[in-house]
């Protein structure tokens, strides 16, 4: 089998519905700070305060945008509790907690490739 043949037998089911499905995912998780910010709620963070603490150089005003486009997209949900003051908690949903684990391979490809 060439190497053009492995090719062609491994993508020939992708459409170009799921081409694009593909490119709008890639963009919103490559979006500056959208995986940083995911991965720290990953890891149990969830609170903005907590979030900005482990995302070295990320802004309140950009942390704050990129939420509202995790949370349009499904990927993080905002809760508010009742509080005196009024906290805010943001968890992955299983949309999100999912994009994460379908992640790991490429993630392993990264650190297997870096030179």
């Amino acid at each position: 089998m060439t190497r053009t043949d492995f090719h062609d037998s491994v993508f020939e089911h992708i459409d170009e519905h799921s081409c694009v499905l593909f490119q709008s995912s890639v963009e919103l998780i490559g979006r500056r700070w959208s995986s940083g910010i995911m991965l720290s709620l990953s890891r149990g963070a969830s609170r903005f305060s907590e979030i900005i603490g482990v995302v070295p150089g990320l802004s309140d005003r950009m942390l704050s945008q990129r939420l509202k486009e995790l949370e349009h997209a499904r990927l993080v949900e905002r809760e508010v509790l009742a509080t005196t003051p009024v906290q805010v908690r943001y968890k992955l949903t299983e949309r999100g907690a999912d994009l994460m684990d379908s992640m790991q391979p490429i993630v392993a490809w990264g650190v297997r490739w870096e030179s």
